[in-house]
Formats: C-alpha cells, sequence, structure tokens
C-alpha cells in the first residue's frame, strides 16, 4: 500500500533538505586542498589499485571528505527523521542529560550482567524469549539505576512499547557488547516505567550492503556473519534490517521501494535548478503550470494547495501587511520548506 500523501511530503521535505546542504558543500573547487603532500605519499602505494580512475588527488580528497559528510548526514539525520515520519514515533534519550535515568529493580541489573557475561563466555547463545523471562520480572529489591540509553525511534501505542536503535551498516569493532548491554538494561527499564505495555527494543540496520541481488533485499544470517561479534550477542529477531526495517516502521509493503522512489525522482542534476526556479515567485506568475509540474515533481501538496487558493489569500492579505509580508516570504529557507508560512496562510483559507 502506497505512503500517505502527507507522510511523502514530508519525506520530500527531508530530501531536499539533505541534497540543499550536500550541494552547497560540494567540492567543485578543491583549491583549498592543492597541496596535500602527505596524502599524496601514502596514495602513492595504491596507484596500481586506481588503474588510473584516480588523476587529482586534491578533487579526491576533497571529495572523500564530502562523502563522510553525506555519510553522517544520512545516519543522523535523514534515516532518523524518516523513521519519525513512517512511524509517528520520536527519538527519546533516558540519560541524565536529557529525560533522567530510569531505575531497575537490583535484580533486572543482575541478570541483565549475567546474561552478557554468559554471552561474552560463549556459555549460551542470543535468545530474545529467555533473556526477556530475566528481564521482565516484578521484583522487590532495591532499586538502582539503568544505564544512560536512549532510542532513535521510539513508538508508544498505548499497549506496546517500541524502542529501535538505528545504527551504521558498519559499526565500529566491538561496539557489539555495548549496545547489547544498553538494550537489555533498557528493556528492564522500560518494562519498569510502562507496566503492563509489551516491551521491545530493536536494533536496525538502513539497507544491507552485502545483498547484490537488488537494493532493498537483504541477507541477515550473511549481513550479522559480516559485523564482528554480531552473532555472539544479537539474535536475529532482535535486528531489523534494510526493507525489513522500513516496513516495519511504516506498516507497510514495499516501503523502502517508495524511498528510493522519492529520493531518485528529486535527486537529479537539475535539483538546483528546480529548486531556484520554485523559490523564485516571479515564476508562478509567468509559468503556473510549470510551476505546479514542479511542485507536484517533489511533492509539495501544501504548497499547490496554497496555489489554488491565493485568490482567496490575496484578499484578504491585501488589507494586512502581517500577511502580504508572510505571502511574499520565500518557499525554502536554506534548503528547508517554509512550514510558517504554509501554517499562516493556511488558516485564513
Amino acid at each position: 500500500m502506497p505512503l500517505s500523501q502527507d507522510k511523502i511530503e514530508k519525506i520530500s521535505f527531508q530530501i531536499i533538505k539533505v541534497l540543499f546542504t550536500r550541494f552547497e558543500s560540494f567540492p567543485e573547487d578543491a583549491s583549498s586542498n592543492r597541496n596535500a603532500p602527505f596524502h599524496t605519499a601514502f596514495l602513492n602505494a595504491f596507484a596500481d589499485k586506481f588503474q588510473g580512475k584516480v588523476s587529482d588527488v586534491p578533487f579526491f580528497v576533497s571529495l572523500s571528505s564530502w562523502l563522510q559528510g553525506l555519510n553522517t548526514t544520512l545516519g543522523q539525520t535523514f534515516f532518523e527523521n524518516v523513521a519519525h515520519i513512517l512511524s509517528d514515533g520520536e527519538k527519546r534519550e533516558y540519560t541524565s542529560k536529557k529525560l533522567g535515568n530510569l531505575s531497575i529493580d537490583k535484580k533486572q541489573k543482575e541478570n541483565a550482567n549475567t546474561i552478557i557475561t554468559d554471552l561474552s563466555t560463549a556459555k549460551n547463545i542470543p535468545h530474545l524469549d529467555n533473556e526477556n523471562r530475566k528481564l521482565f520480572i516484578h521484583d522487590n529489591t532495591e532499586p538502582v539505576s539503568a544505564l544512560d540509553f536512549s532510542a532513535d525511534v521510539f513508538i508508544d501505542d498505548g499497549t506496546q512499547v517500541t524502542a529501535i536503535e538505528l545504527k551504521s551498516v558498519r559499526p565500529n569493532s566491538g561496539e557489539m557488547r555495548g549496545e547489547k548491554q544498553k538494550i537489555l538494561e533498557g528493556k528492564a527499564a522500560l518494562f519498569k516505567k510502562f507496566p503492563g505495555k509489551t516491551v521491545r527494543f530493536y536494533i536496525g540496520f538502513p539497507f544491507d550492503p552485502t545483498h547484490e541481488a537488488s537494493a532493498t533485499g537483504y541477507d541477515k544470517a550473511r549481513f550479522l556473519s559480516s559485523i564482528i561479534n554480531m552473532n555472539k550477542y544479537f539474535a536475529g529477531s532482535e535486528v531489523l534490517l534494510a526493507s525489513e526495517l522500513w516496513n516495519f516502521l511504516s506498516g507497510e509493503t514495499a516501503t523502502m521501494e517508495q524511498l528510493l522512489q522519492l529520493i531518485n525522482t528529486i535527486a537529479t542534476t537539475e535539483f538546483l535548478t528546480k529548486y531556484d526556479f520554485l523559490n523564485n515567485h516571479q515564476n508562478k506568475q509567468q509559468n503556473l503550470k510549470l510551476y505546479k509540474q514542479r511542485l507536484a515533481e517533489w511533492n509539495l501538496h501544501s504548497e499547490i494547495e496554497l496555489i489554488n487558493n491565493e485568490a482567496t489569500i490575496k484578499a484578504k492579505t491585501g488589507t494586512d501587511k502581517k500577511l502580504a509580508r508572510i505571502f511574499n516570504q520565500l518557499v525554502f529557507k536554506d534548503g528547508v520548506y517554509n512550514i510558517d508560512r504554509f501554517k499562516a496562510l493556511n488558516e485564513i483559507i
């Protein structure tokens, strides 16, 4: 089932924001890196690997930095924001600096430590149901603080609490033990904080880099084996991977395919030209048909709604200077859709 128009538009906002910021920082001029003697010296060892593919070392160094920035943007912003849109969830941080530490019973803490120890020594293999039975207990032992933990996606639907930690598909070596410890204590803490509700805590990966057959497919067994100590600490049922993750978040099917289609539609070599076109009010007056067509291509249905009711809006802004100023604001500000402008004008339609 296709995503709703509202969610498609919100996801499109995120895509536009990412593209705008990355275009702004694209290293068309690598002059700031024209002298990279240490990089050049070390890269000489890989000259046969490049096979003539890298002739401009300063640009290569700049592009590598730019790609790292894109990876960071996707991992820390885009995936998380899209996950919230799809699931109607939010980020929760139960830390001393945010929402505060949650407490768990001393027995729950001891059980979490025992689980980790047994997994570390290979005494046990990961088993979600067995682990949950040791964590989801009502015990009158002394309350203690759980480890700080956060959920990149937190969903409370009334009867069930779901937390998801979104991770890079290439996590740091040795990271899995710490992640498992936090998730174990996090589950125990959520069980105590939300009595009577089912508690689920997953670790999610946005795509499977080991899968070749399709962009949205995955081979969970192979992927988990590609990460150091992943199988040692996590059962497959604790992991949401690629299309499995995105379908879980949306509650629909073919969600990852729809996300990629949205990105491919907007992410073209004409992106900046179209962006500038839409951000110029004169273009709307000179070629309304093309203007609305490009809004539709980018799924900007809110702006189309304003245009369809522009006569009503202008009638009311004619005597209201404040509204007139809002109406004449730009559609985008530094890549971000001007949602405040839309809300103000939508109220008078």
